[in-house]
């Protein structure tokens, strides 16, 4: 059968994105089809179009982008049981930029009162992203001082939330004054500007000169360095994203006199089994349902419309998380 997709057969800007017929067959062993609702828009998959190096990069063209979705199973194949159809099921899976898509059945999450289908496609990945930066890659504790970077978008919106819940004192930053009560009010007890040279100082004069356990950093090249500074002695630098480029080669030397540490992890190794990949599900559907995350869809674009959906998220043009309607 043909389905409509957004594809790219080079790597490049918003214009190489192709809204196109593209053949989808039946499942095979282990696999549901899905008729999706809706789609998730993330910065990955600017990574990915723009051909940059690392768990995004695309290895063979023409290649579907998108990596998220939600929607409803309409076929199963051979060895599914878990799965049946008419299940409204969400899946973190390369490929979603589509109206069907086959997924594999135990990638698939059943949806919730709690976590439905467009808030699903907007949040999965960034709540399982949240899960494991806030409570395994670092565990976040009461009284923790922490920096968020870009605090006024869709990740940020989860992690001030959540680590705010967890009893943190949130710090976070904004590319642009305008943003300022955005990232307030996902919980930020102080938002600063990331691109002011004093933003190492402000932060540290917040903490009364101690600095901050950890920072999340989703900005990269522009931010990465000089939060460096804003660590306390054992801290723990996390460069989860690079929305203003790559950060590039540094001195380790940095890093000796307050024994710093540094990470530039990726959520596919945290939710590799099956078992990881529901527990972190769950974690983050507690959250929900306690009301320590509120979230909300901030935009929804029709998927024919993807070139203005990627400029407007690469330009900043956004708040929160928007999503693609197939």
């Amino acid at each position: 059968m043909k389905t409509q997709a957004v594809l790219i057969r080079r790597h490049g800007g918003p214009d190489v994105l192709e809204y196109t017929d593209v053949e989808i067959g039946d499942p095979a062993q282990g696999q549901v089809r899905i008729r999706q609702t809706a789609i998730g828009l993330n910065y990955a998959d600017i990574y990915q179009r723009q051909g940059e190096a690392g768990p995004h990069e695309t290895r063979a063209f023409p290649v579907v982008l998108g990596s998220q979705g939600a929607g409803i199973v309409e076929a199963v194949g051979p060895g599914v049981d878990e799965v049946r159809v008419g299940d409204e099921v969400a899946y973190i899976h390369p490929g979603m930029y589509a109206r069907h898509v086959l997924v594999p059945a135990d990638r698939t999450l059943p949806l919730s009162p709690g976590m439905p289908a467009d808030l699903a496609a907007a949040f999965l990945l960034r709540g399982l992203t949240a899960e494991y930066l806030l409570h395994r890659l670092y565990a976040v504790q009461p009284g923790d001082a922490i920096l968020v970077h870009a605090a006024a978008g869709g990740m940020g919106e989860v992690l001030c939330q959540w680590a705010h819940a967890l009893g943190a004192t949130v710090i976070g930053t904004v590319g642009s004054p305008g943003k300022v009560p955005t990232a307030q009010s996902h919980g930020c007890h102080a938002v600063i500007e990331y691109r002011r040279p004093d933003m190492a100082e402000q932060v540290l004069a917040l903490t009364d000169g101690k600095g901050v356990k950890v920072v999340y950093d989703a900005v990269g090249r522009d931010a990465f360095l000089s939060s460096l500074d804003c660590l306390a002695p054992r801290g723990m630098a996390i460069n989860y994203g690079t929305a203003s480029g790559n950060v590039q080669a540094f001195d380790l030397q940095r890093l000796h006199s307050r024994s710093l540490s540094v990470c530039r992890p990726t959520l596919r190794t945290f939710i590799a089994t099956r078992e990881e990949l529901v527990n972190a599900a769950q974690r983050f559907v507690r959250a929900l349902d306690a009301g320590d995350v509120k979230l909300a869809v901030s935009r929804s674009y029709p998927l024919a419309e993807i070139r203005q959906a990627h400029d407007d998220l690469e330009s900043s043009r956004t708040t929160g998380a928007s999503i693609l309607k197939p």
